[in-house]
């Protein structure tokens, strides 16, 4: 197993990590030798992911329905008619009868555990009092929203959950799913009976950027959304970006990352496994950090072991290589503030004092504590979204939840009594600013008798 080992004692692990921050970040700047030569095959010049995502949306916005079908063809081959682009209800209909009965139990009970968890949290309208008046904090959901959902090398029906249950907890009455047109997307049954058993009847087969630029613009027979949600590849991401501001979007995410903390009373082979399940997205990020060199050793043996079980193991094990870690810490302290400073979108602390770590750590996407809870109940079944922040951007962002679905709005109200004990802080600020309008705005009112305003 030739995953890097870091002693922090020896090494700079902060620039070791930023290295590998910059291969995972989706800046968009890296591209294969066989991903440019298919860009070539395509849009006939060598073009950055960046370049290549400009171009797409603009086409979109500017053409609309007719880019989205000539993309489609192009870059998934699939040669779509308008009336070919949405999936029809009868087909929904079909995927939801034939689906396992198992699955959709499964699928019913994860959909609950969401709900509950997610109207928990869900905020509410705030009132407070002022004299003479009162202010509001109110809360409305979003009327529309749009949810992108992976279909390349594997399908993903537990992102449909993890994202339309959150938004429909929240009061969105319109849900648009987008999927490429690939047998693990928008022809994947499993993900077809997910959409129509939590009640989603919108589902197009589009993916990619040309997806994006869709729901952000609105094209013939797909109306535009006001949000944009859910994972993707490299250009989904840079896609997301290029439109924030015409339309809200959860976040510029990069591929998924893990970093475990462990000690003497972690099992070895849990943790192993936990590794590799990140390494298996290739990429993904798989960082495992100790201040005892005989448990991240013993964990490394177990790796090796695990990995020729499993059936993607070798990929796994390009990615563990790759984009790997091994850190050997000196101290509990110098283990929270390497933590605090990856952001890891998934924190496992493996430990004997989990939730006294826990509380000495800052920065992740979500933090999953002991043996028993590995990243894989938080990315299936739990209840918080899977849907976090990577890149180190847990140093900013939050995981989506119901609440990245209401957009809220303060309401004020006041007497003649309550204007009047704030005019003098508004004149005074408001002559400050030489803003006289707003302050005469203000005095004028306070100077007058109520009861007597002239029409």
């Amino acid at each position: 197993m030739n995953i890097p080992w870091y002693d922090t004692s020896k090494d700079s692990i902060s620039e070791q990590m930023s290295n590998l921050r910059r291969k995972l970040s989706p800046k968009g700047n890296v591209v294969s030798a066989a991903g440019q030569k298919r860009t070539v095959e395509i849009f006939g010049k060598p073009l950055s992911p960046q370049e290549v995502v400009t171009k797409i949306c603009q086409d979109v916005e500017k053409n609309g329905l007719k880019s989205v079908l000539e993309y489609s063809a192009k870059i998934d081959g699939a040669t779509l008619t308008a009336d070919q682009l949405r999936v029809p209800l009868k087909e929904l209909e079909k995927a939801h009868a034939e689906a396992d009965p198992d699955f959709l139990t499964a699928v019913r009970n994860i959909q609950n555990n969401i709900r509950v968890f997610q109207t928990a949290i869900l905020h509410s309208d705030t009132e407070i009092s002022r004299p003479g008046g009162y202010l509001k904090q109110r809360y409305r959901p979003l009327r529309r929203v749009g949810i992108c959902v992976p279909g390349g090398a594997a399908a993903y029906p537990s992102s449909v959950l993890m994202t339309a249950v959150p938004a429909m907890v929240a009061g969105v009455q319109e849900i648009a799913v987008v999927a490429p047109p690939t047998k693990n997307g928008a022809y994947n049954t499993d993900m077809l009976a997910v959409c129509y058993e939590i009640g989603i009847r919108e589902v197009y087969r589009v993916g990619g950027a040309q997806a994006v630029a869709a729901l952000a613009y609105g094209v013939d027979g797909l109306p535009r959304v006001d949000k944009i949600v859910g994972p993707g590849n490299l250009f989904v991401a840079l896609a997301k970006k290029h439109v924030y501001g015409e339309v809200d979007i959860d976040s510029i995410a990069g591929p998924s990352e893990v970093m475990i903390i462990v000690d003497k009373t972690t099992d070895s082979r849990f943790t192993a496994l936990d590794l590799i399940a990140q390494a298996e997205h290739a990429p993904g990020a798989s960082i495992l950090i100790s201040t005892d060199r005989d448990v991240l050793q013993t964990v490394v043996n177990a790796l090796e072991n695990e990995l020729q079980k499993l059936e993607r193991g070798e990929l796994a094990r390009q990615c563990l290589e790759d984009f790997g870690a091994v850190i050997l810490a000196k101290n509990e302290e110098e283990v929270c503030r390497l933590t605090d400073e990856l952001a890891p979108e998934h924190l496992h602390i493996a430990t004997e004092n989990a939730a006294q770590l826990e509380e000495k750590i800052h920065n992740a996407g979500a933090v999953f504590l002991g043996n028993y809870t590995p990243v894989a109940l938080g990315d299936y079944a739990a209840g918080p979204s899977h849907v976090l922040p990577t890149s180190g951007t847990a140093r900013f962002a939050r995981g989506l939840s119901s609440n990245d679905f209401l957009r809220s709005h303060s309401v004020l109200y006041f007497d003649h009594t309550g204007l009047t004990h704030l005019a003098p802080e508004v004149a005074i600020l408001a002559t400050k600013e030489g803003l006289t309008a707003h302050r005469e705005s203000v005095t004028a009112r306070a100077r007058s008798i109520p009861g007597t305003e002239k029409n």
